[in-house]
């Protein structure tokens, strides 16, 4: 359990700061994450890792010369936003193009995605590069959908070494990708993590049994087995990752053996003698091995063993030159402080003139956020509770996060003058930022989809409202990857997107279509329940999930639900709408 914290709210942005005024050698502190403290020279390919907070020292901890240039926080567990992403790698770009690595978790993917387009909007060559060395999440035909654990340490440091050359982001990419290949994880839980001010663990392995194929945001293993003595630990570990060695190999491996929180470094320097004399045996070269806390999951008990497959190209690489706080390496040429980072993202935001239709429509606007937000807020439990099933249970906490910081930009935006295009994307945007991880990403996308086909000129129309849905379910589905059938939030969003849109295209009335829609959405989210989930967290565990609707395809049908009762009852007072 977490025991030292002020307000759990504000825990993960209260460690980033007391972690960039510990190390003010390594990094400077900006919104949302921090960058090198060291200065680097102008022609370089920028490396910008990140991901969830508690997970220390990934991946504050890896930024500095020879590795990252910059890392991106999110809350506990969850995705830093687009924005954080993009703003971010734009103060770390130096000219050469930027590569955003994050472990492949829907969230990231999603929010590292739409950063990257983005930046390359803006004229900087932005690659993504999603770690995949988890083996128990994804058979090895399948790589593209594992998840990444452990491996992002070996991964981001070869990365890190070959942007350090001068290499070109070509080239630079495809190490990087070559490391993530040739990188594999597994590992075992002893028990589970307590999110901050929470009472119980997110899950626990049961008295005598040790949980084989864990997560590191707090899902359980894959499977349970008896508790073992540490040598045929030690076997398990290694025989099943050397299943995977590629053809040619030569026998030289980069090993990692990591602590998950709670495991005591003794216990893993008493694993590691059996796991040195397993690889030995089988005719590995261990290559400068690293054993300690290197991606935790808060206070899990449980640890994790990484080898990356070394060749001629890589082994360097691996070796090169590292100083960062929480992994040194040799000797990195002397380095000046950089200039202080000018980062200001929180100054008041200026909007573009609107007219008084708009400011009307923008209103209306603002009223249906606040009765998502409300409804929202009533079902955060029921939410997380849903979500926990094969989950971190964190979504009705996200979504309530969400929905309040998109009332308040929505609410500064109204203040402002700002017209429904306007007001709507800056709701999109806080959403995203407060609420972090994929439903925070979804929902992000869902409202600047949406706001691309509103005007700051005129009224939301019934027709604007179709197109703007589709646009949203466009940039939901080519960014997430997820289609119907995986057990996701799209499998609500297609149906109520295609009944919504069809509505209003056929006849024009934007009321009667959305209650005809939040109806295809809510049987669709029921009909999620007997399915076995395809992407995200809950697929490792799809058994547990079998019996149980998607969270996010039940919070789309509550928001689809509140917004068809308030445009019936506004349509019988004969007030204005968006519609």
């Amino acid at each position: 359990m977490t025991q030292i914290l002020d307000d759990p709210e504000t825990f993960a942005a209260t460690a980033l700061d007391g972690f960039c005024r510990l190390y003010p050698r390594y990094v400077q502190r900006v919104a949302g994450g921090a960058v090198r403290a060291a200065e680097t020279r102008a022609s370089k390919v920028a490396l910008v890792i990140g991901g969830g907070s508690g997970h220390y020292p990934a991946f504050l901890g890896y930024v500095g010369p020879g590795l990252a240039d910059a890392a991106v926080a999110g809350d506990v567990f969850a995705s830093p936003s687009t924005q954080a992403v993009a703003r971010i790698s734009r103060l770390a770009d130096r000219g050469m193009g930027v590569i955003l690595g994050f472990g492949n978790y829907a969230g990231d993917v999603l929010n590292f995605g739409a950063a990257a387009e983005r930046l390359r909007a803006e004229g900087i060559d932005a690659r993504v590069l999603a770690v995949t060395d988890d083996v128990a999440s994804a058979s090895a035909h399948e790589q593209a959908k594992r998840r990444g654990v452990a491996g992002d340490v070996a991964v981001f440091k070869i990365a890190g070494a070959a942007a350090e050359t001068g290499a070109g982001i070509d080239d630079v990419q495809r190490v990087a990708e070559l490391a993530n290949r040739r990188t594999v994880s597994i590992g075992v839980a002893f028990n589970g993590c307590t999110l901050p001010g929470a009472k119980e663990p997110l899950f626990t392995v049961p008295k005598g049994q040790i949980g084989i194929g864990l997560g590191i945001h707090g899902e359980p293993g894959i499977n349970e087995e008896r508790t073992m003595p540490a040598k045929a630990l030690a076997t398990l570990l290694v025989d099943t990752l050397l299943t995977e060695r590629p053809d040619g190999w030569n026998n030289r491996a980069a090993v990692i053996l990591n602590g998950l929180g709670s495991t005591k470094y003794e216990e893993l320097f008493v694993l590691w003698t059996h796991v040195a004399d397993r690889l030995e045996m089988a005719g590995v070269t261990i290559v400068a091995p690293e054993a300690g806390e290197l991606v935790t999951s808060l206070d899990m008990a449980g640890c994790s063993l990484t080898l990356t497959f070394l060749d001629a190209e890589l082994e360097p690489l691996w070796l090169a030159p590292a100083d960062c706080a929480a992994l040194r390496r040799g000797t990195v040429p002397d380095t000046r402080p950089a200039p202080v980072v000018s980062d200001a993202p929180d100054a008041a935001r200026a909007f573009a003139p609107a007219s008084e239709a708009s400011r009307a429509s923008a209103a209306e606007v603002l009223a249906i956020l606040r009765t998502m937000a409300g409804a929202l807020r009533e079902a955060e439990d029921e939410l997380g509770r849903i979500d926990a099933v094969a989950g971190d249970g964190d979504h009705g906490q996200g979504m309530r996060r969400g929905s309040a910081a998109a009332v308040e930009a929505a609410e500064a935006a109204a203040s402002a003058g700002a017209g429904a295009a306007s007001l709507l994307g800056a709701a999109g945007d806080a959403w995203a930022d407060r609420a972090g991880g994929t439903s925070g990403a979804i929902w992000g996308l869902l409202l600047r989809g949406w706001a691309s086909a509103f005007s700051d000129s005129e009224t939301v129309t019934a027709t604007d409202v179709a197109t703007g849905a589709r646009a949203a379910l466009e940039r939901v589905m080519r960014l997430g990857r997820a289609r119907p059938g995986d057990k996701t939030l799209v499998d609500a969003l297609v149906p109520f997107v295609e009944t919504l849109a069809g509505r209003i295209e056929a006849d024009g009335a934007a009321s009667s279509a959305w209650a005809a829609a939040a109806k295809a959405a809510t049987e669709a989210a029921d009909a999620t329940a007997p399915m076995t989930p395809r992407l995200g967290r809950a697929r490792p565990l799809a058994a547990r999930s079998v019996g149980h609707p998607d969270a996010g395809a039940i919070s789309l049908a509550l928001c689809a639900r509140v917004v068809a009762e308030r445009l019936a009852t506004h349509s019988r007072d004969g007030a204005p709408s968006v519609a």
